[in-house]
């Protein structure tokens, strides 16, 4: 295939935050006016429909989108099942803290996780990878934390509307403040380390 023909391949930047934040949003609207159950069902089938739109279109699916639509599915199923909001609230928490796992347990068996899945487009030292790890990691361990102390200390719409809005933007930020430490560490010849 040609490089043509693999870009036309891939999502545009737009097209990406619209299949990755559309189910968040769609979680967000049908909550607001429908409650959190049909919210829930929503973000289900939203999910399941961002996986195949990036499917349909790239061939392939990455890695954490993967993932995440498993977890929605397997939490969300969950809270329908037995009419109970706390699995749909505590699948950020787990989710989190399955992926700062992978990334610890990779790096202490040798195997760094974020290159293998990210050095495709980044092409960075092989420090420059273990910091941007472990930053994912706390940052990961982090949204846990956040996401624990907002489902049990307000109301579940607020939570939603964090879910929904709050999270993306701390990871928003925090990724902006991994722009130094990527082009500190970037590898612009044919050597690596």
């Amino acid at each position: 295939m040609t490089v043509d023909g693999l870009a036309k391949r891939c999502l545009s930047a737009g097209q990406r935050t619209l299949v990755d934040l559309g189910p968040l949003v769609v979680f967000f609207a049908i909550n607001y006016f429908f409650g959190i159950m049909a919210g829930t069902a929503a973000l289900m089938g939203a999910t399941a429909v961002a996986i195949g739109v990036t499917y349909s279109v790239e061939r392939s699916v990455p890695p954490i989108p993967a993932i995440t639509c498993l977890f929605v599915i397997i939490f969300g199923g969950l809270t329908l099942v037995f009419d109970d909001e706390l699995f749909i609230k505590i699948k950020p928490t787990v989710v989190n803290l399955l992926f700062a796992g992978a990334l610890l347990a990779g790096l202490a068996i040798g195997r760094n996780l974020m290159k293998v899945m990210l050095g495709r487009m980044l092409r960075l030292t092989d420090h420059g990878w273990r910091i941007l790890t472990r930053r994912w990691i706390g940052m990961f361990v982090l949204l846990a934390i956040i996401n624990e102390a907002v489902w049990r200390n307000v109301e579940t719409d607020t939570w939603v509307s964090f879910k929904a809005f709050g999270i993306p933007v701390l990871v928003l930020v925090f990724s902006l403040f991994l722009i130094p430490v990527i082009q500190r560490h970037q590898i612009t010849g044919e050597d690596e380390n």
